[in-house]
């Protein structure tokens, strides 16, 4: 049974531009509804110029809170009073939590590509893992696997200006959790080959394998994959990447992304009511929007 609005409801939302696009409400609207939180969720774009006022707003409207999207992931992290690890360690936020006027900020994409993990039966805790790509998905991924006791992670990354960039962050973080963070290029066939003979997990973090890639494969050869190598890529759609194909051809298990897209909504519903979102009921919903 929908609730209806009153007086009393709450508001959630999205920060983005463009954001009309997004899943969001959906998803966790009818999160609010079947848990009986008296909440809707509405899309907005923000320009960029309007970010520190828009996010003064959650106070002022006294909402519980919002996610963040391009381009504002960044820029968000200096209008919040209190950052989560994983949100600092990375200087990006896309939940902010109110907690009675003051503003917390989290990051949630590391957190759902973990529980994605975890629901497909892949165990990584304690053991070793290799990920392509080092941009804001990988980073946010790399970050809460090393919080959460990863023992270490080979990062392959094309080496231009950004790998440079990235480098110290990662030794930074590597620093905090006590995971051997190793940023390593992406070129480099030879490492990357020993780098996966030694991995538990395989994760795609870049574009590769997602429209107008689609006929492509991050990795130089198929012949790295192996039947006991379960391989996770970020791209929801296509649903089964090139990558995510070969790899179900050697026997392993290939996990697409959008597991990570629904358990990083549930992270941030989480965050904003203490209630679990009901993802059995969300996730029918997802794929089907996806699929549009």
């Amino acid at each position: 049974m929908e609730n209806e609005i009153s007086g009393r409801t709450r508001l959630a939302g999205l920060f983005a531009l463009p954001a009309r696009h997004s899943f969001s409400p959906m998803m966790h609207t009818t999160a609010f509804q079947a848990t009986g939180v008296d909440a809707v969720y509405l899309s907005f774009d923000v320009q960029p110029e309007r970010l520190g006022e828009s996010i003064q707003a959650i106070r002022d409207l006294e909402m519980l809170g919002i996610n963040l999207s391009m381009p504002h992931k960044m820029e968000a992290v200096k209008y919040v009073d209190e950052l989560s690890q994983a949100a600092r360690l990375i200087g990006a936020i896309n939940t902010i939590v109110n907690q009675d006027g003051k503003l917390i900020g989290h990051i949630t994409d590391g957190i759902g590509c973990m529980e994605s993990l975890k629901q497909n039966g892949i165990e990584i805790i304690g053991k070793r893992m290799t990920i392509l790509g080092a941009g804001g998905a990988a980073t946010a991924i790399i970050t809460q696997a090393a919080i959460d006791g990863v023992e270490a992670i080979d990062v392959f990354n094309i080496k231009d200006d950004f790998y440079k960039k990235i480098e110290p962050k990662l030794a930074m973080i590597a620093e905090e959790t006590n995971c051997q963070i190793q940023l390593h290029d992406l070129t480099d066939e030879k490492q990357l080959a020993d780098s996966l003979a030694a991995s538990s997990l395989l994760i795609n973090a870049t574009n590769i394998g997602m429209a107008p890639k689609t006929d492509q494969m991050p990795l130089p050869n198929e012949g790295l994959l192996r039947k006991d190598l379960p391989v996770f890529d970020v791209i929801y759609h296509p649903g089964e990447t090139k990558l995510l194909k070969a790899a179900k051809a050697t026997g392993a298990k290939a996990v697409n992304g959008l597991d990570m897209l629904l358990y990083q909504g549930a992270a941030a519903f989480n965050l904003w009511t203490g209630k679990e979102m009901p993802v059995e009921q969300i996730q029918p919903l997802l794929e089907k929007e996806i699929k549009k």
